[in-house]
């Protein structure tokens, strides 16, 4: 995220004299007012003039990183770690180099971190976790993320939807202002319609009863959409500390109410927990509207700024405020948080372990758990936040800075289905364990195979209406193919899967199966001919010596020629198949009889089932 939005997103960075006292020149002036984007300049201008040193390269790193350019962060830094540095420098670089993708000299600085500060929990779980990127990239995907059409060229973030409305922060009023932190316009508040039919979104339009000269950050929504709160910039002192006798020098962030008035929002309130001595920013309401979740470095906070909680009493009136605790909040910055209606906290966090940047967590807070990293396409290596998510239209949003600038992304949640199934013997209807069951693409393509176990039992999690099919196999059985219809969205679909055992007569000359039988003037391989013929190719599997002629009849109507033809194709077809389940060529051979060798000799006097015995294939043992 570019750091422009620290204000609002509460990543205040306290700024201290070194000491070497050289908090004198203009960019450091600079570098307290938060105009990272100028103070950046002048110090160049510092060490193209001859004024550089290693405090000058550390102060020209922290620019860079407060504003998201990570390639000249990491140029800066490591110039000033050739000297020794604080410890949040080798924190910086280290978060810097990881969002460069350079996760090895990444994790050099953060050794050096390490033996500064083992006690320092960032410290600990880097000591507890050094595969922690192999984790990361085996998590499951639990998103496809694509870019919406409501992003400008400049910074946009924050969207969370209420209804078909769409409500974020952007820096797109060309006609305001321009912001030092990053030389782009100040933030506004605004809205747009979203069609949840084609999944296409309206032209932004700005919500100008809350938007001011300053910055307007994310807002949350009760479910009434009557009340909401929102983030603004405490210069706003006509609502903000306007009893205060000492006026702010530098911008803080605030918490405000308004409530909706004949399609406006009115009566615009500061927070009272509000201070002029930190921040409080960043907000989500729970579904009951009780309890607002928000972002703070306030007295109390672990880290830089921390998740925070506060009872809404049903007069209106709040209850204190409350730290989350050190499960979810760490020494490095908690952010946007958000509270699903099931009790599920979505937040950003750079303190706990992640891809680089800020990466986006979530719990169960009616668990007692650690946070989860939500892994890729999520996160990446660049600064990824403000997730919310609209359980009604089965939608949630993601800003992230993956492609330079921030903007929005939609969220839509991969579907899973399982499919269990079941293998059984077709005879005696018992389940069979130790089965092997294939699963396949529509191309036959094999995307997993698993064994049953003692229940003749597998289950399989797929793509939800990703079609495929499955082969089972068993010894003694006939290898089966069964085709799996689309599996309903987020459904567990039971299936009995039947196999027939291998039942058939062996003598020395021939095999004697159940009839392979064809339709009248075809040579095509029935469905049932099918399941008999498997039969022939496991006995041939299981014994490599083992060499068959087939011997392909037909009834008596028709001509001689044309039977002696018909039976011809019947054999070929037959042997065909047989190849074609991988049955060496030269271990099958067959030929036609025509109507020369009947099963039942009844000559042009036969029932239409005794014609149907003699359209038939044998199968005679060679060797």
């Amino acid at each position: 995220m570019k750091k422009i939005t620290i204000l609002l997103f509460l990543l205040l960075i306290n700024i201290s004299v070194t000491a070497q006292n050289k908090y004198t020149n203009n960019a450091d002036k600079l570098v307290v007012r938060y105009e990272y984007a100028s103070a950046a300049k002048e110090y160049i201008t510092l060490i193209e003039n001859g004024s550089s040193d290693p405090y000058v390269y550390k102060q020209l790193g922290n620019s860079y990183y407060n504003m998201s350019n990570t390639v000249e962060a990491e140029k800066w830094y490591s110039k000033a770690v050739e000297s020794k540095q604080d410890l949040e420098t080798y924190y910086n670089y280290a978060q810097t180099l990881k969002s460069n993708g350079k996760y090895v000299e990444s994790d050099k600085q953060m050794r050096m971190f390490v033996s500064m500060a083992p006690n320092d929990r960032r410290a600990i779980e880097f000591n507890n976790s050094p595969d922690y990127l192999i984790k990361l990239k085996n998590i499951e995907k639990l998103f496809d993320i694509n870019k919406i059409t409501v992003n400008s060229e400049k910074s946009n973030f924050g969207a969370v939807l209420y209804g078909n409305t769409l409500y974020f922060a952007g820096a797109r009023n060309k006609g305001t202002k321009i912001y030092g932190w990053n030389d782009e316009p100040f933030l506004d508040l605004y809205q747009c319609n979203y069609n949840e039919v084609d999944g296409t979104y309206s032209e932004p339009t700005a919500i100008s009863e809350l938007n001011t000269v300053y910055h307007e950050g994310p807002l949350t929504m009760t479910k009434d959409g009557n009340t909401i709160y929102f983030s603004s910039e405490s210069f706003n002192e006509k609502l903000f500390l306007k009893d205060s006798a000492k006026k702010l020098k530098f911008g803080q962030v605030s918490l405000y109410k308004a409530v909706k008035n004949d399609g406006k929002w009115v009566s615009i309130t500061p927070l009272p927990f509000n201070n002029k001595s930190y921040s409080t920013g960043n907000p989500s309401i729970d579904k009951e509207g009780s309890m607002l979740y928000f972002a703070s470095n306030m007295p109390g906070s672990i880290g830089g700024t921390d998740i925070w909680k506060v009872a809404v009493n049903s007069d209106g009136t709040f209850g204190t405020p409350e730290n989350l605790g050190d499960k979810i909040n760490t020494a490095g910055d908690e952010n946007f948080p958000f509270i699903s209606d099931n009790g599920i906290l979505y937040f950003s966090s750079n303190g706990l372990i992640g891809f680089g940047g800020l990466d986006v967590f979530y719990v169960d807070l009616n668990k007692n758990e650690a946070p989860n990293n939500m892994g890729s396409p999520v996160n990446t290596e660049k600064d990824d936040f403000s997730f919310t998510f609209n359980k009604e239209k089965n939608i949630g949003y993601l800003s992230s800075s993956r492609s330079g600038v921030d903007n929005i992304y939609n969220a839509i949640p991969v579907c899973k289905s399982e499919m269990l199934a079941i293998v059984k013997n077709a005879k005696t209807n018992t389940v069979l364990a130790n089965s092997r069951v294939v699963f396949l693409d529509i191309n036959r393509n094999i995307l997993d195979t698993k064994i049953t176990n003692d229940k003749g039992e597998v289950l399989y999690s797929t793509d939800c209406q990703k079609q495929f099919s499955i082969d089972v196999y068993k010894d003694g059985f006939v290898t089966k193919s069964y085709p799996a219809s689309k599996i309903e969205k987020g459904l567990r679909t039971s299936m009995d899967v039947f196999i027939d055992p291998i039942e058939m007569t062996v003598t020395e000359t021939e095999i004697i199966l159940n009839p392979i039988y064809f339709h009248s003037n075809k040579s095509d391989i029935t469905d049932r001919g099918a399941a008999e013929l498997d039969k022939l190719i496991y006995v041939m599997s299981q014994n490599n010596s083992l060499r068959i002629d087939v011997k392909a009849h037909t009834d008596t109507r028709g001509t001689d020629e044309y039977n002696l033809d018909l039976s011809e194709r019947r054999a070929k077809s037959t042997v065909a198949y047989i190849i074609s389940k991988g049955i060496n060529a030269d271990r099958i051979s067959g030929k036609g009889y025509g109507e020369s060798a009947p099963k039942i000799d009844c000559q042009d006097k036969c029932t239409e089932l005794e014609y149907a015995l003699n359209r038939r294939s044998e199968f005679i043992i060679v060797n």
